[in-house]
């Protein structure tokens, strides 16, 4: 098996939600033993972690924990952060996610393959990272959203596929 880009990094998620983490936790941890894997159930919680340390990936609920005020900080501080929701998906979260800086948007549906996403998001700079989420996720987003979704969010995703 190849050796995950998750080496040796330092990840943070932020849900308040348990059995959330359990299963990012989990996932994560299989496929890269040697990640350092932090966790934080409460805004508060998670915006002291922020403000104390640095993490190469953080992984932000939207709903439960403030997440976009918390990627605001994160974004600040030069972390790359992926959002992650169930309640929250929708098309100007997706957006809201992008604008703000955000370098994915996953919906919890896909917890089970979080540790690809999270390695692109370490390979790849901005732009280039959310023409992968693009790709990876168009028949998720056409499913959930309305056919036009790419339109209305304003987005560049047709120009993102072109590259």
């Amino acid at each position: 098996m190849e050796e995950s880009i998750l080496k040796n990094k330092k990840i943070l998620a932020v849900d308040d939600e348990p059995d959330v983490l359990t299963v990012l936790e989990d996932e994560i941890r299989l496929a890269c033993p040697d990640c350092i894997f932090q966790k934080a159930t409460t805004y508060e919680e998670a915006l002291h972690k922020l403000e104390s340390e640095v993490y190469d990936v953080v992984i932000l609920d939207i709903m439960g924990v403030n997440g976009f005020d918390l990627l605001e900080v994160a974004v600040k501080k030069n972390m790359r952060v992926v959002m992650l929701t169930a309640h929250a998906i929708s098309l100007d979260a997706l957006k809201r996610s992008h604008e703000m800086g955000a370098r994915a948007y996953l919906p919890k549906d896909k917890l089970g393959e979080i540790v690809p996403f999270l390695e692109d998001v370490l390979k790849y700079e901005f732009e280039p990272g959310w023409r992968r989420l693009f790709e990876k996720l168009h028949t998720f987003f056409t499913e959930k959203f309305e056919s036009d979704w790419e339109k209305k969010t304003g987005l560049l995703w047709k120009e993102w596929a072109k590259v």
